[in-house]
Order: structure tokens, then sequence, then C-alpha cells
């Protein structure tokens, strides 16, 4: 038998989602909990692995299992069992041909900048503070250049280990709603740090350092150094995972509850 469940968590106090031996990860306490309702080990697979500090609202994994739980009781038996920064939101189960990662036909992040002059308080580690005025429209322009299939060598990490470094990028965009900068990016798959070196580059372009086109100067290159810093992890939220129609995956409100839409 196969289940799959959506799991919400605030990634500011975790090493990413990845198990690792000595630190504390979102896949760890995961699995710990279900192996607890399971009365027996339990391993997850997942559609995408968050680095660390960055938040989702809503991770998808899916386990494989003999012992027979309600769909309710993974739900509220796992997150019983779970610290307060994550939570499972829904349970299902799914076919046979069904993977968390590899029957995924899209990925959604949403990077959250809190653009004034003053610190965030309440918001720490929920947004990335950028305390240069952005303007926006020299940030979408710059986005512009990025869309669409490409080699994002000069993206992603120097120690990216993904095959390939062609992603087709298919929305990426930028809104402002009063202080808030909001940068959302929607891709069959992202490379590591890809999301918050574009978004390290745009917040370049956007203070009035860079000029929109060396965004797309950037990708040409294929090369790392000629790229902008890394932007902090705090305000990454996956946020999204498309599959095909016919597994049914629920789906849930893709903007961060911060604006409350």
């Amino acid at each position: 038998m196969k289940v799959a469940l959506g799991i919400e968590y605030d990634g500011s106090s975790y090493c990413g989602w990845q198990y690792q031996d000595g630190v504390s990860t979102v896949q760890a306490v995961v699995e710990d909990a279900l192996s607890r309702v399971a009365n027996t080990s339990v391993r997850v697979i997942t559609a995408g692995r968050t680095d660390t500090g960055v938040h989702a609202t809503c991770q998808v994994v899916h386990l494989h299992t003999d012992v027979i739980r309600s769909e309710y009781s993974w739900v509220r038996g796992t997150t019983r069992y779970l610290p307060d920064d994550v939570t499972v939101l829904w349970a299902k189960l799914v076919d046979d041909d069904f993977h968390a990662r590899f029957s995924a036909t899209e990925r959604q992040y949403q990077y959250l900048i809190l653009n004034r002059s003053e610190r965030p308080a309440i918001l720490h580690r929920k947004v990335t503070w950028e305390y240069r005025p952005l303007d926006i429209s020299l940030m979408q322009e710059a986005a512009n250049s990025l869309v669409g299939k490409h080699d994002f060598n000069a993206y992603r990490a120097v120690g990216c280990q993904a095959k390939s470094p062609v992603r087709d990028l298919r929305e990426l965009s930028v809104e402002r709603y009063d202080d808030f900068v909001i940068v959302n990016a929607r891709a069959d798959a992202f490379l590591h740090h890809m999301i918050r070196n574009i978004a390290g580059v745009l917040c370049s372009i956007g203070a009035g350092e860079k000029s929109p086109a060396w965004a797309g100067e950037v990708l040409a290159s294929c090369d790392r150094t000629c790229g902008g810093v890394t932007a902090p992890p705090d305000g990454l939220y996956l946020n999204k995972i498309t599959y095909p129609e016919k597994f049914r995956i629920p789906s849930v409100r893709s903007r961060p509850w911060i604006f409350g839409l």
C-alpha cells in the first residue's frame, strides 16, 4: 500500500529536509512521527529537498506500508507526535505508480522579501529583509529574460549534484504588497540554490546596482562566479507541487499565510 501526505513546516530550526546524522532535519521528525503511528519503521520519499532554513506550505511525500490506518489517523496521529513547527495537512491512499518526486510535473516556490529600512521582528526568519528600496519594474524586466528552458549553471550552487543544469522556468514574476516584495517561481524542477541565486541577482538589479540586462548576461555566461550573492533562505517557501490529475492529489492554498489570501 502507498500513502501520500502533504506536509507543512517552518524550516527555521532545521538543517533542511533531508536526513543527516547529528543534526535536526524535517525528514527525521516526520519519519519518527509516522513510525510511531505505524508501530514500525517508516521511510518517506519527498517531492523535493529543501535547504536549511527553507519553509514549505505543502511538501509532498509518499511511503510504502502494510499497516492499515485511516487517512484521518495518518493526519491526526502523525501530527500528534510532530513538533509544533511541522504538521500534516492531508493523507491519501494512492496508486502504486505514484511517486512523490518522479510523478511531479511542476514545483512552485515563493520568495518573500520585507522591503523597508527596519529589520523584521515578528517575521524574523519568515521573510528576507532588504533595506534598500527595490524597483520591481526593473526586477520584472530582468526576470523576463530568465523565463524559458535554459542552462541555469550560473544560477546553481557550485556543489549542486544535478546531472543537468537545464531547467524549464515557466514563471518568474515579481509583485509588491506594501512593504513586501514577492518573487514567484514555477518550473519543472529547480537546481540547488537556484531560486536564492536568482533572488540575489534580482535584488541587486532592483536596488539599482546593476542593469536589468545583467540577469541575462549571467545566464549566458553559464558561470556561477559571474552571478551575485546567494540570497538568504529565510523568505523561501515551497508552496505547490503539481501532479497529473489522475492521482487526485489535494490542492492547497499556494500563497503564503502572511497575505491572508
